[in-house]
Formats: C-alpha cells, structure tokens, sequence
C-alpha cells in the first residue's frame, strides 16, 4: 500500500464530520481534498503552503469537487500552524497532515527544512485534540531530506516520551534514502 493511501485510511478512522483539520504541505491538493471530504459540510480544514503554485493547485482541485468554501489556503510556511486554528475554534485539530521535501513537478530545489518542520511538529503535537493525528511523510531522499528526516524521527521520539502514540512505517533508514511515515496519536482519545 502506499504510504499516502495508509495516511488516507487511518485519517479516516479519526476524522468525523464537523472536525477541523491541517493539511501543512498543500502540494497538489490531494490531501487538502481528502481532509475536506472527511471533514464534511460543516467541518474546516487549513491548508499551507509558501509555493503560490501550489496553493493554485490545490485551490484548483478543491474547486473541481465543490470542497473549497470548507477550506482556508495560506500563503506561509507549515511553522504557521503554530497560529491556526484561531482561539475562536474549539475542540482542537482532529487530524493533521505532512509531506516534506518538495512539490512534485515543482521547483525541487524548494524544500521543506528541519528547523521549521520541527516548529510544525511541536505546534501540531500542541494543538491536536484528545485521540487526534499527526500524520508525516518524511523523504531523504532529496538534498538536505537526510537532515531533516533524522530531525524528525527525533523530535517525534521526544513527543513520545511525553505521552503520545508513535507509529512507524517504512523505518526511518535515511541512509537508505527510501520516504517513510510516521503517525502521531494525542492521548487521551
């Protein structure tokens, strides 16, 4: 199975209509359309990106399937999640989304940093509610992703440390320079 379809399967598991959820690294829109799906009518979900190209995209793709008014699109790098949802949303995020590295068929040499993904981490760790996901995807494959894979695999072992459930596919092997995933459980759910 592809680690987006395990991402895709186990988010659905979680999310419930009326939730409200975080697509970090837009892309092409494919998750921010399965979160909005998942979502439902009534729920909201956060879509970021710094790339203008892919926020078209994604704008794009949740327009074709009538999704888009359920979805906020940032211009901004994923550390922004540190500031959304507003205080006006309650409940906490029920589920949120990563894929690092870069844009596929983008400019390749754009890519997502361990620094900032490292803020991201914290703020979605920080903002989950009770039994909420963080999902990443982490490639090493691509200049500088062996640097920030090794961040991430360690900053998500501390966050385990404090209580959350760390689940891992594919291994953390960035020698072997292959993508792997990661799922992040709040307690409490």
């Amino acid at each position: 199975m592809r680690l987006t379809a395990l991402v895709h399967e186990r988010l659905a598991a979680v999310l419930k209509p009326g939730d409200i959820a975080a697509d970090v690294t837009a892309g092409n829109g494919h998750d921010a359309l399965f979160l909005a799906n998942a979502v439902g009518e009534t729920g909201r979900v956060f879509v970021f990106d710094i790339q203008p190209a892919a926020l078209d995209a994604t704008r794009a793709r949740l327009e074709r399937h009538g999704v888009a008014g359920r979805c906020e699109l940032i211009a901004g790098c994923h550390s922004a999640l540190a500031t959304y949802p507003p205080a006006t949303a309650t409940g906490g995020l029920g589920a949120v989304t990563a894929n690092l590295g870069y844009l596929p068929g983008g400019e390749a040499e754009i890519v997502t940093l361990a620094d900032s993904t490292l803020k991201m981490l914290r703020a979605a760790a920080d903002r989950l509610r009770p039994g909420g996901v963080l999902s990443v995807i982490a490639y090493p494959g691509h200049p500088g992703g062996e640097i920030e894979s090794a961040a991430v695999a360690a900053k998500l072992r501390s966050l385990a440390a404090e209580g959350f459930l760390l689940e891992t596919h594919g291994g953390h092997d960035a020698a072997a320079r292959r993508p792997w995933l990661a799922f992040l459980t709040a307690p409490g759910g």
